[in-house]
């Protein structure tokens, strides 16, 4: 098992960006799961911790087979999934019900774990997007997306753990991909953790409140 849980993988990964310490990077973590490792990773770089809120567009009837996904930010932005579509025959419609309701889910969040705590903003310095492990890779890719959007200098991808040819792919969105263990045959996430229980709103919370006031830019704007 190469993690303990995502407070042992965001140290390890800590560790693999060390020479990122200091050029003040800012975190960007995928909630629920990519907080707790994130949160390890923004202590050791001494950087500011924020989120991308971003929702698997999942099939209607296998949701966690991702057909898409959709991140949050003034004008929402779509990634779509198209060979998942094709191959499952999901029509329209029904691709556009399921977004509007990973949207309001996205919504949620942002009110529950944000409020009006202002965003970082990346443009002109190093982006870390982190997550605890890359599956599809559909919601990472717009995550990528998103970010490169504002402008980083920079534009790092960091996980733990994931498919190698996904890995590889997701190369073409970003500047860097640091991936600690990349695996051929893959499965799922949970499988390379000894614990990976499910990460609640109360935690993120928490996590966020930790890293307040770490960013020293003085420059608190949207990132998302």
């Amino acid at each position: 098992m190469p993690f303990k849980d995502r407070t042992d993988a965001g140290r390890q990964l800590a560790r693999a960006l060390e020479r990122y310490r200091n050029k003040k990077p800012v975190i960007l973590a995928l909630p629920r799961g990519g907080v707790p490792v994130g949160a390890e990773v923004a202590i050791a770089l001494d950087a500011p911790l924020d989120l991308i809120l971003v929702r698997k567009i999942g099939v209607p009837f296998d949701p966690e087979l991702a057909m898409g996904a959709v991140v949050d930010g003034t004008a929402p932005l779509i990634v779509r999934n198209d060979d998942v579509i094709l191959m499952a025959g999901v029509k329209d419609a029904d691709f556009k019900a399921v977004c509007a309701s990973e949207l309001a889910e996205i919504e949620r969040r942002r009110c529950r774990y944000l409020g009006k705590r202002e965003r970082i903003d990346v443009t002109g310095r190093t982006a870390i997007v982190v997550d605890d492990g890359i599956a599809t890779g559909a919601t990472t890719r717009a995550a990528l997306q998103a970010t490169r959007m504002h402008k980083p200098k920079k534009l790092v991808l960091a996980v733990p753990v994931g498919p190698t040819e996904t890995i590889a792919a997701l190369r073409r969105d970003a500047d860097e991909v640091i991936c600690l263990e990349d695996y051929e045959r893959f499965g799922a996430i949970g499988f390379y953790y000894g614990d990976f229980n499910q990460v609640s709103d109360e935690e993120v919370i928490r996590l966020l409140e930790q890293s307040g006031g770490r960013d020293r830019s003085g420059s608190r704007q949207s990132a998302a």
